[in-house]
């Protein structure tokens, strides 16, 4: 009897094996061809795997590094908790320095980091036990986040309608549902038989490679268009709202997201299709006051010169700029999609209003 072929939905995007001592995830960078899974039980394998974007999307970096910092303390060995977080600490600036745009990636070691502070009265054997239920909590927690979102964005729109995402803010950018796709697949769930439209997302072609590929494989009524496109599916009317992701909303609703972005929200505004970002808590930082006091990451030249073509498709020496991401301004944002509702403008003060309900929720749940 011949094996049935594996789709990608019979995977989680990232996942703790816990018995291996393993981070497990779907390696990004091999698909749509082949799908890869691995088991990094080392640090720099798992630093490799975020910087390399093996593991990719806000929320996913966040959960691998949960993991990731959990399977560093595993193997810390310390006869007092004083000597285990100094090692502990060490760890996490060590996983820090990854990814320095990507929120999550803080969030979630910091909350590992407060975890571990809070138990210091214990043995080293004992904090590890806790760090291992921190780190499921978080995983377990991203499912129910994107799910929320789901249902909140599923609000916004109608069936039949047309939506369009750029880059992954995907299933194969969380645990499971993704942030911009999941009133996607919730309204597969019920029958809304949405349109869709996925930018391919260069340099890395991520819409390409990923969000159409798990679209296609989940069913959906997807359509891939180039990046200059998009403004052309919009003035024929064929699309309704625009759902991204991102991995940073700075306090003024000021938004991060795959380079790129930007431009689609400001040809959105231009033919009046409102554009939703699609942000769970975790990605929002109070802290941050702007667009402008975001670190923008610059990836290598080679990703636009040279990466998927079989010669270099452009001149020996030309200079190359190649963010990774750009700032959409919060005039371009029709509304912040979280897991505890949908922040409108003024953004400064629905996104305070949105942390006021976590903490509400929090409690009634303490």
């Amino acid at each position: 009897m011949s094996e049935t072929k594996k789709s990608i939905l019979d995977y989680e995007t990232v996942a703790l094996d816990d018995e291996k001592s393993a981070l497990v995830i779907i390696d990004q960078t091999k698909l749509p061809y082949d799908i890869e899974i691995l088991s990094l039980t080392k640090q720099k394998e798992i630093w490799n795997a975020i910087y390399l974007l093996q593991v990719r999307g806000a929320p996913a970096i966040g959960v691998a590094a949960a993991i990731g910092i959990y399977l560093a303390a595993k193997e810390i060995e310390a006869d007092t908790s004083e000597e285990f977080y100094d090692k502990f600490k060490a760890a996490k600036e060590y996983l820090a320095s990854s990814r320095p745009t990507a929120v999550n990636l803080f969030w979630a070691l910091n909350r590992m980091d407060d975890c571990c502070r809070a138990n210091l009265d214990k043995t080293p054997s004992e904090i590890k036990k806790i760090l291992h239920d921190e780190a499921v909590a978080i995983h377990d927690e991203d499912v129910w986040v994107c799910k929320q979102i789901g249902q909140y964005g599923l609000s916004l729109v109608k069936p039949g309608d047309g939506l369009l995402t750029h880059c992954n803010a995907g299933k194969l950018a969380t645990v499971k549902y993704g942030t911009a796709t999941a009133p996607m697949y919730l309204g597969q769930e019920q029958g809304y038989n949405f349109r869709i439209f996925a930018d391919e997302t260069r340099p890395l072609l991520q819409g390409a490679r990923l969000t159409a590929f798990e679209l296609h494989e989940s069913g959906l009524d997807v359509t891939l268009i180039c990046d200059n496109m998009s403004a052309s599916v919009m003035k024929k009317g064929l699309v309704n709202a625009v759902f991204v992701g991102c991995d940073r909303v700075a306090a003024n609703g000021d938004t991060a997201n795959k380079v790129g972005t930007s431009l689609v929200a400001t040809v959105a505004k231009r033919y009046n299709v409102p554009v939703y970002i699609c942000a769970p808590t975790s990605t929002i930082d109070l802290n941050t006051p702007t667009g402008d006091d975001i670190h923008i990451e610059e990836r290598p030249a080679e990703e636009i010169t040279e990466m998927w073509y079989k010669e270099r498709m452009a001149p020996d020496g030309v200079k190359v700029f190649n963010p990774c991401f750009d700032v959409t301004d919060n005039d371009l944002i029709a509304g912040i999609i979280t897991e505890y509702g949908i922040a409108r403008p003024p953004f400064a003060q629905s996104l305070k209003e949105i942390f006021e309900k976590k903490k509400a929720h929090k409690d009634s749940n303490k």
